[in-house]
């Protein structure tokens, strides 16, 4: 009993001790969040349900409310009565060295985890799993890749997409013009607007702008893809490891809970801002395992 005691003592003694030395010892994001008093969240401007700016120019999505798990985490860890979350605009040639140069603390929307990237960035807990498709008009009459052999396609500047179609036009001999875009929603109104036959990106991204379309009718989303299911992970700044096990332990605690379910259906099936649209993409038995065991594993093998 007695030595039972002098343990118990000397863990409380370490424990409370801990505490002070790593509010001294502070690092990476923590430290910088600490110092300033505020966080800066990434966001992009149109990629539905993920991360896109509402009728009243907010952001908003389902990586939008994810990230806000994180900041409360943030908030929580370095003991704070209040934390300000301060939004920035990325797109997809922007986001990585806005991350780098610590201009902004997390990257919330759409952004796939790979291999390549994980040299530059890291990422917390898979939060969606998505293909590489392109999307067209229905009456272009194109359902394959090999449809688009002599075609002009679109595809947002620095995404994987715009590489793999790259790849495709390559291996394939397709003579494709490949554009890059700015973003998805210049993307999709070359399309709208007859100046690209098609744009290539994740499926879900197309079937969220589709959604809000003048038309959601005239345009259709390929089967073919050219890529395996691809992982969706909130981007970190790489080595920063206090701040990765923070934001893995939020996430982890948020998609194993009920509430990570009842989010999921808040942004795929239930009507979303601001058009009150309703993707109706129910959760996938791959995304349903993947909430259940939380990974940052950039192989589609995993899922």
């Amino acid at each position: 009993m007695r030595k039972n005691l002098f343990a118990a003592l000397a863990l409380v003694t370490l424990v409370s001790g801990g505490e002070t030395g790593r509010a001294e010892e502070l690092t990476g994001t923590l430290a910088k969040v600490k110092e300033l008093g505020y966080i800066t969240v990434g966001h992009r401007e149109a990629s539905v349900p993920f991360s896109y700016l509402d009728d009243k120019r907010q952001p908003v999505g389902f990586a939008i409310d994810i990230c806000a798990h994180i900041v409360d985490a943030v908030k929580g860890e370095l003991k704070l009565d209040k934390l300000e979350a301060r939004y920035q605009l990325v797109t997809a040639s922007t986001r990585i060295p806005l991350l780098a140069n610590g201009t902004i603390d997390l990257e919330c929307g759409n952004t796939t985890n790979n291999a390549e990237r994980q040299q530059q960035v890291w990422y917390t807990n898979t939060h969606f799993l998505t293909a590489s498709r392109f999307l067209s008009k229905v009456e272009s009459k194109i359902s394959s890749i090999g449809d688009l052999k002599g075609k002009t396609v679109v595809s947002p500047a620095g995404s994987t997409n715009i590489k793999q179609a790259f790849e495709f036009n390559s291996r394939l001999n397709l003579g494709m013009t490949i554009i890059p875009a700015q973003d998805q929603a210049e993307a999709f109104l070359m399309v709208e607007t007859g100046r690209a036959a098609a744009f290539v990106q994740d499926d879900i991204v197309l079937a969220g702008l589709i959604a809000n379309a003048k038309d959601p009718k005239a345009y259709a989303i390929s089967q073919d893809a050219f890529s395996r299911p691809e992982p969706y992970g909130i981007m970190l700044r790489k080595d920063d490891v206090a701040f990765k096990a923070l934001a893995d332990a939020a996430t982890s605690a948020l998609y194993k809970s009920p509430e990570g379910a009842a989010l999921y259906a808040k942004w795929f099936t239930q009507a979303i801002p601001p058009k009150g649209v309703n993707l109706n993409i129910p959760m996938s038995p791959a995304m349903k395992r993947a909430f259940e065991k939380p990974t940052d594993s950039p192989d589609p093998s995993t899922y």
